[in-house]
């Protein structure tokens, strides 16, 4: 049997992490009744990341909001550590910002804290067999962003990234052939700042020149599986 098979059916080690006691003990409970055993429990963002290191559970399932380090940080925190252990977000809200920034940060899925849970065991197998947990309304917002994108590829960023939000901006506009004065001008900032960004990307993406960088974030954006759609 598949590691993706048996994730389906057989064990699957799980850690949790949310600061309620009583939302963890639930959430046990009932993956307990499906054949899901809790490996270890946090209450905040840095035991997560820490426990997820230690333990290497097939899943995590990890709230959004948490004290000391909120959950979108901690999957970063772990994506950072090359950490390939799918993580499933529970919300609060059902917000599908919220939910696209999940993502971004490297989540395989988002589900919402109302969720019954007698289907979460299900949804963390299918998350733990490389599946993407996501609501209806998200795959729709999804699929709409992607059919949106430019041919050109201007907008789109890699769900794993080392460059921060600003600088994919200042790349975006280098891709577009603008010059450091006009970034400046589009962007409201100072040319000094456009340059300090341009080197910054050349660095992260290891090129030597602009034209290198256009070339890297073409590449960058060539795998389907690894985008995303910026949200409007």
């Amino acid at each position: 049997m598949d590691t993706r098979t048996e994730s389906m059916t057989g064990p699957l080690r799980a850690v949790i992490a949310d600061d309620d006691p009583i939302t963890r003990r639930a959430v046990r409970d009932a993956l307990r009744q499906d054949g899901v055993t809790t490996i270890a429990e946090a209450e905040n963002g840095q035991d997560a990341v820490h426990l997820t290191l230690h333990y290497s559970p097939d899943v995590v399932l990890m709230d959004v909001v948490m004290p000391l380090m909120d959950g979108i940080t901690a999957v970063r925190r772990l994506i950072d550590r090359e950490c390939e252990i799918p993580v499933v977000m529970l919300s609060a809200n059902d917000d599908e910002d919220i939910a696209l920034m999940c993502l971004r940060a490297g989540a395989v899925g988002v589900l919402a804290k109302s969720i019954d849970l007698s289907n979460l065991s299900r949804a963390l197998r299918a998350a733990a067999s490389g599946e993407a947990v996501i609501s209806r309304a998200l795959a729709t917002r999804l699929v709409r962003g992607v059919r949106g994108t430019r041919p050109d590829g201007i907008g789109v960023r890699p769900v794993r990234s080392s460059l921060t939000p600003r600088e994919w901006e200042v790349l975006d506009l280098v891709c577009l052939g603008l010059s450091t004065p006009d970034i400046a001008e589009r962007l409201v900032v100072s040319a000094e700042t456009v340059r300090s960004h341009v080197k910054a990307v050349l660095r992260k993406l290891g090129v030597r020149s602009r034209a290198e960088a256009v070339t890297a974030a073409r590449q960058l954006r060539s795998d389907i599986g690894q985008i995303d759609q910026v949200a409007p």
